[in-house]
């Protein structure tokens, strides 16, 4: 229960901006996952010169990058971006960068 507290004090901590951002980014991880696996798919797909591989993958991904609900939250966080670059909050980019670096491990 303590260990719980601990760790959901750090979020608290954080400017609302940060907080949005952190929500957004978690709830558009497993889409930025897919995106991330795309991209490299493509690229091997255009290195081993498999056009027709590339060229379905690419349109997976524009499937992807279309989807109103993912197009609405990525807009909403490039509002809240410069916000949050600005915080005067020591402990948001901090905070938003762990963020980042774990899902960057969990996706792969």
């Amino acid at each position: 229960m303590l260990l719980g507290m601990i760790a959901a004090a750090p979020a608290s901590a954080l400017s609302p901006a940060a907080q949005e951002f952190m929500a957004i980014t978690k709830e558009l991880e497993p889409v930025q996952c897919e995106k991330r696996r795309l991209r490299r798919q493509i690229a091997m797909a255009q290195a081993e010169r498999r056009d027709a591989d590339a060229r379905a993958l690419r349109k997976k991904f524009e499937v992807l990058d279309k989807d109103p609900k993912t197009a609405k939250l990525e807009k909403r966080l490039a509002e809240l971006e410069p916000q949050v670059s600005r915080s005067g909050d020591p402990d948001d980019l901090a905070e938003i960068s762990k963020q980042q670096r774990n899902a960057f491990y969990r996706c792969d």
